[in-house]
């Protein structure tokens, strides 16, 4: 059985998808441009060209994004929990984290890019430069909020600090980790379309930058909302395992 929770965001997901299709197949229809053609020419397309055409780009996008935010959260939840449950490390580390994450992590691009390259190296660190941040706060905040009586009634009963990481810290701040790893989602994905203009032939950014330039607004239209629906299936999925690890929320 499916929750009406659940149900309701589905539901949710599925109106908004319906209002934005008839507002761009109405605006198609009224300007009628080959700059806008309409969503109906657009998905037959992708259903033409997909597996010939598109799918390693997109295969490549998300191999990308999803590097980039499962190093993010490998490094970033260690990080975030030690500064949170020890206040020496969080002294230490505080200022440095306050100090370069109001940076434009865009205008550190070609800094990244002269010191590792125009590969894959240079692209995962900005997707991991972007969300790390977010998820370091998050999760020593997370750490913070905890109530000290909850740690001594868990020491009194003899538990050490892996138990008291696995029964208490987990637990209790995996909810705002995903949170969070939500929010820098969506930039992440658009510094990774802008990383993917420089210096690779594959990835939605340069299939959809090399079909604006060969004007081919079918093709670009199609980059993008395969973009899109790959942002709404990351989106889905940290959903997911959010609604596993804190379901006794």
């Amino acid at each position: 059985m499916i929750s009406l929770p659940t149900k309701n965001k589905w539901q949710g997901a599925l109106y908004s998808a319906i209002v934005v299709l008839a507002a761009w197949w109405l605006i198609a229809g009224l300007v009628q441009l080959p700059i806008i053609p309409s969503p109906v020419a657009v998905f037959k397309n992708i259903m033409d060209i997909f597996q010939t055409r598109m799918e390693t780009h997109a295969w490549y996008s998300l191999a990308r994004i999803s590097a980039g935010i499962i190093i993010s959260l490998l490094v970033g939840v260690p990080l975030g929990f030690l500064m949170g449950y020890f206040e020496r490390v969080d002294r230490l580390l505080s200022p440095l984290v306050y100090f370069t994450y109001p940076v434009p992590k865009l205008a550190l691009l070609p800094v990244v890019m002269l010191i590792f390259g125009l590969g894959e190296s240079s692209k995962l660190i900005m997707i991991v430069l972007i969300v790390i941040f977010q998820i370091i706060i998050s999760a020593r905040d997370a750490v913070k909020g905890i109530p000290q009586e909850i740690y001594r009634s868990l020491q009194s009963l003899g538990a050490s600090r892996f138990q008291m990481l696995t029964e208490i810290i987990i637990p209790a701040s995996a909810s705002e980790v995903l949170t969070s790893t939500r929010l820098a989602l969506g930039t992440a994905i658009s510094i990774l379309f802008f990383t993917e203009t420089f210096g690779t032939e594959y990835g939605m950014g340069y299939f959809i930058m090399d079909s604006w330039m060969r004007v081919n607004y079918l093709d670009m239209y199609a980059g993008i909302v395969v973009l899109s629906f790959m942002g709404f299936c990351l989106f889905t999925v940290i959903d997911l395992i959010e609604k596993y690890i804190s379901s006794w929320r």
